[in-house]
């Protein structure tokens, strides 16, 4: 199965959606936002926290159905004497997401910068979840 992959996710993150929960996460990284980009809320993408450099074959994560997404831009200005002043712009992506099942990275497609990171996945063999 085809899939876009967020990279260097927290553990912590990764565990708390195993309990099953749908989450909010706020991706700043400029990879991962682009990545979602290409998403949409019922698709399925690859989570794990294995940076995208370092991301290969055989490398665990989890699926997780998006449930909703927004990118959003924030602009800062910052003054720093009357006629000084410094702006800023931070694009992030907010998506709510819900745990899907484990799965593994089967082969690396794209990890190019400015490019979605896609990979090829197995799924584990079952996915249930109660509730």
């Amino acid at each position: 199965m085809r899939s876009v992959a967020l990279t260097g996710i927290s553990p912590s993150v990764i565990d708390a959606l195993r309990s099953g929960k749908p989450r909010t996460l706020e991706l700043q990284s400029a990879h991962n936002v682009i990545t979602v980009a290409h998403a949409a809320p019922g698709d399925m993408i690859f989570m794990t926290s294995v940076d995208m450099d370092d991301l290969s074959s055989g490398d665990a994560g989890i699926l997780v159905q998006i449930v909703s997404l927004s990118i959003t831009m924030k602009r800062v200005v910052e003054f720093v004497q009357p006629a000084l002043f410094e702006e800023r712009e931070r694009t992030s992506a907010r998506i709510q997401v819900k745990f899907g099942c484990n799965s593994l990275v089967k082969e690396v497609e794209t990890k190019d910068f400015g490019q979605p990171t896609t990979i090829d996945v197995v799924k584990q063999q079952t996915c249930y979840r109660a509730g």
